[in-house]
Parts: C-alpha cells; structure tokens; sequence
C-alpha cells in the first residue's frame, strides 16, 4: 500500500540514528559558516599605532616609514596601512561581503529548488573554500575585497542550501530542534573563532585556519544523500523511496517495504519547475512572503542597531568577539521550550520575542548612562539582543514551514534577501543621533513592535501538516490566513 511522505518517514524514523549523523555533521558546519562570515572582525581589525609627529606622510610609502603598530597581532590594517583617509576600506570589504551574502540568497534558493538541494550545496561549499583562500593569499587589497564579496556569494547560499537539508532530513516534528541547533552552532562558531584569532595573530595565517576544515566538509559532503523531500516534490519516488531506505538503514532499522504515492503537486515532464514568481502569483504565499520579508529585515535592523547601540566594549578584542555570539546562547534553550508548548507555539512566541526587543529599545534611552550593572542600558541593550536573536531562531524555523516543498528554498532566499537590507541600513540609524539622542531607540522599538504585531497575521504551524506542493495550499488545511486562524479557534 502506497503512504504518503510524513507517513514514511515514520516508519524510516523521524530522528534515529543515522538522521543524528547526517544533521550533526551539518550543524557543525555552521561553525566553518561562522568563522567566514566573521572573519572581517579580526582580520580588519585595527591595532593601537602612531605616527612620528616630525613628518607628514605624503604617500603610502612614506607612512610605512614613519608609522609604528602595536606588535600584539596583524590585519589587512597593518599590512596596507588602511589608515586615515584608507580606513573606509574595511568597512568596504566588509560591505561587499554583505552584498555578495545578498545575491547568494537570492540565487542559491530558487537553484537549489530547480536543481536539487544536494549538487547546489557542494558547489557553493567547493567555492567557498576555493575564494577563502584567495583572501588569505590575497597579494593586493583589490584582490582581498573582491575575494570577499564572492565569498559572501557562495557562503551565504552555501548556508541557506545546508539549513533546509538539516530540515528535510528529519520528520518534521523535529525542524525545530535542528534549526535552533543549527543557529547555536552559529553563535559558538563565533566564539571559536574568537579563540583561533587569540591563538594565531597573523592574520593570512588565520585566514587559512579558518578556512581549511571547509575542505573536510567538502569531502565528507559527497556522502550526503539528497533531500528525500525535495526528491518527492520532483515526482522521483524510486528515488526518495531509495533515500528513505537508506535513513532507515542507519536509523537502524530492517529494510522496509517502502511505497510513496504521488504528491498532489508533483511535476509532470513537460512542466517547468516553480520559480520565484509563485511567491508571488498565489494569494496565500503573496502575502505570507511580504509579511515575512518585512520581520526578515526588522530582526536584522534592530540586531545590528541594538548591537551598535549598546556601546563599544572595553577590554580584551577577542573576549569581546567571543561574547557576542555566546550573549546568543541563552536565546536558543528559551526558543525550544516555548515554541513547542501548544499554548505558546511559532507566532505567539516570534511576537513575545519582538515585542520585547522593540520595548528594550525604547526602555533604554529612558535609562542614564551612569546607572548601576542591574539599570546599565548596555545590559538591556543586550536582554534585547538576546531576544532578537531568539526571534531570528524561530523566524528560520516558522519560514520553513510556512512555504511548501517546492518552493521552501526560495521563499528562505526572498526573506534572507529583505534581512540583508536591514544589516545594510542599521549602521546609518545612529548617525540619527544628532536630531535628538533618544531618535534612534525609537525607531528600533517602533520597527521590532511593528514586525511583532504583524507576525499575528500568519498562520501557526505547530503539530500541523507541511506543504510538500503549490496544490496542497489549495486545500482548507493550507486556505487564507483567516480561515486557519478560525480553525485554531474553533
């Protein structure tokens, strides 16, 4: 007797063993993901120095004769004497790479759709490796921040690509747990690039320690069987069936007597693939894709202005880049409590989370800066952060599960685009300080309690079916945002 996909993967295992293996091997990943996307941190990071007070460089070559660095580590700073009017020079690679993480998101998604989840991922992987050490080698700084913006490219799709593999690998009541797994392996993948900067201070040598377990990944990558979701939505059933076997396998299992019947929306032949613009000619996905996109770039925006805003760190340059990724940590055990509880679930804690950050940022410029460590407004700057963070988690998760099968990729790549746009214009916001001091928390508070609100008008996904088809939101479990919430209601 034929079963569906939900059903199969019941009798494979929703989370055995081989499903750990497969999901651990790319939640750590995310660690190589991390130390790329952060490798501007430490590597442009800028030394103490000064400059002999008797000569006035004229030239570049002059200032290295007369210009004196800090020994204690090198940068691309130290190197190409990126100082003075050359100081915009970091914040342009970094720039650019944000960029190329911009057009990766909105290419690799809709390619991985088309083409499978399993080839786009290796070559993007292949890339990343390949332009990582082009910028370690980088013999001019032309070449480095070229080398960076192609890295952005094929790392932020690479990543995007790796995300929905951990998901389609596992039943779906486990989506949760592998992607807050995932963005926690992010968040110590921070840290430990923190570590391997304080361990190796010459910064082409980093560079390459950062980037050479990309090559371990690349090789063991080969092993990874294809999304047996993605495979199913295609109309390639021998092939999922093949998949499904082979998780069953490692989960342990006997060979099972495996038949898929065909998804409602599986492609005939002669049918083109769907693309982007589904996202936006079916109803429900058009306006679930323009709610998302704007929480995309809200949780961006207010992460990237509450991190700004709460003030430069003192102290030690690697202490500081280690805790901004473990203040993230806290945020991830909260999310799997809470979106898992039916009485709170994907919404109502996304909106909690928001919520909270919006007020944080307005509750901050109520607070003097002189307050004690339980008032400090850069402790609540942070409480804020964490909360972002949290609603960064869920927002992975919620997404996934809101877009079907056929089109999970892509609408992942739509909302990481609009995310990438908020990074882009925090770090104009406070420049607003001029009007009046206060400007800037108001208009973070005001866009995370806007996204917060708004994240009430779709629909919950908990404990209830995914999409693997365009046809399956025809049905009334998938209708108009309404109608489900009437559902959950009644």
């Amino acid at each position: 007797m034929a079963v569906g996909l939900e059903e199969a993967f019941g009798a494979a295992g929703e989370f055995g063993g081989g499903q750990r293996r497969l999901t651990a091997f790319l939640v750590l990943l995310q660690v190589y993901v991390a130390c790329q996307s952060m490798l501007i941190v430490l590597v442009g990071a800028v030394p103490e120095y000064r400059i002999d007070q008797e000569v006035i460089p004229v030239s570049r070559a002059e200032l290295a004769k007369h210009i004196h660095f800090a020994d204690n580590f090198t940068s691309i700073v130290t190197e190409w004497y990126l100082i003075e009017q050359e100081a915009y020079k970091v914040s342009l690679a970094s720039s650019l790479f944000f960029a190329g993480l911009l057009i990766g998101n909105i290419t690799f998604g809709p390619l991985s759709d088309k083409l499978g989840r399993k080839p786009v991922y290796i070559s993007g992987l292949f890339f990343d490796v390949v332009f990582g050490y082009v910028t370690a080698l980088a013999p001019n700084y032309d070449i480095f921040a070229v080398s960076r913006f192609f890295v952005g490219i094929v790392n932020g799709g690479m990543a995007l690509v790796s995300f929905v593999l951990t998901q389609e690998y596992v039943g779906k009541s486990f989506w949760s747990f592998t992607g807050s797994l995932t963005n926690l392996t992010f968040a110590v993948g921070i840290a430990v690039y923190a570590f391997l900067g304080y361990c190796v201070r010459e910064w082409r040598y980093l560079a390459l320690v950062s980037n050479t377990p990309g090559v371990i990944f690349l090789l063991l990558s080969f092993m990874l069987p294809e999304s047996p979701r993605w495979l199913y939505s295609q109309g390639k059933m021998a092939e999922a069936e093949d998949v499904l076997q082979y998780i069953a396998l490692g989960n342990g299992k006997e060979r099972l007597n495996l038949k898929l019947k065909p998804s409602a929306g599986t492609l005939r032949k002669d049918e083109p693939a769907p693309g982007i613009l589904n996202l936006v000619k079916h109803p429900v996905l058009r306006w679930r894709t323009v709610i998302l996109m704007y929480i995309w770039y809200v949780c961006s925006f207010v992460y990237y202005g509450l991190t700004l805003n709460a003030g430069e760190l003192r102290g030690n340059l690697y202490l500081n880049v280690a805790l901004s990724g473990l203040v993230e940590v806290p945020a991830f055990p909260l999310c799997m409590f809470f979106i898992e509880k039916p009485w709170s679930g994907r919404r109502k804690t996304m909106t909690c989370f928001l919520i909270f950050a919006g007020f944080a940022c307005i509750f901050t410029m109520f607070l003097p800066t002189d307050a004690g460590l339980l008032l400090s407004p850069t402790l609540l700057a942070l409480c804020g952060k964490m909360m972002v963070s949290a609603a960064f988690n869920i927002l992975y998760i919620y997404t996934s599960e809101l877009y079907p099968t056929v089109l999970r990729n892509a609408g992942l790549g739509v909302c990481s685009m609009s995310c990438r746009f908020g990074g882009i214009l925090a770090p104009f916001v406070p420049s607003m300080k001029s009007l009046s001091p206060s400007v800037p928390f108001v208009v973070f508070g005001i866009s995370g309690l806007s996204a917060g609100f708004l994240t009430l008008l779709l629909p919950e996904t908990l404990n209830k079916p995914i999409a693997e088809s365009i046809e399956d939101l025809q049905s009334s479990k998938y209708q108009l945002l309404k109608d489900e919430e009437a559902e959950q209601t009644s």
